[in-house]
């Protein structure tokens, strides 16, 4: 069996909202909602590789303060998601790759866009916990 890929994701908190981004990639995905990350690449702790996604997805600094309990399966093996709570250190989150909008949802607004299967429950599991 192949060594597992590790996906983090943000649920990146601003004033008691949660971050939502649109992708606009792959066909199959676009025009649903995640959690904006990306891989960790090789040598780098999962930590590391949610402030550097949020800095090239988006254009923030941001701090990780929480991973999230549990993770999930993303597409096919052996990648799977991990889910970080983190705050907004600087920066007005733009849609610079991968995606074509973001939203910043309250804990009430949650449902409110389509968010990707595997998103899902990380992003109730995290709305669970006190926001940074």
């Amino acid at each position: 069996m192949s060594e597992r890929i590790v996906v983090v994701g943000a649920a990146l908190w601003h004033e008691g909202r949660m971050l939502a981004a649109r992708r606009s990639a792959p066909p199959e995905l676009a025009g649903r909602w995640e959690l904006p990350g990306g891989k960790v690449e090789e040598g780098e702790r999962p930590e590391e590789a949610l402030v550097r996604e949020l800095r090239e997805e988006l254009g923030v600094e941001a701090e990780p303060v929480e991973r999230i309990p549990g993770e999930w399966p993303l597409g096919r093996p052996p990648y799977v998601l991990q889910v970080w709570s983190a705050t907004l250190l600087s920066g007005e989150p733009a849609p610079l790759e991968d995606h074509d909008a973001l939203r910043w949802l309250g804990p009430d607004e949650l449902d409110a866009v389509d968010w990707l299967d595997q998103d899902r429950p990380a992003v109730w599991e995290a709305v669970k916990r006190p926001a940074p």
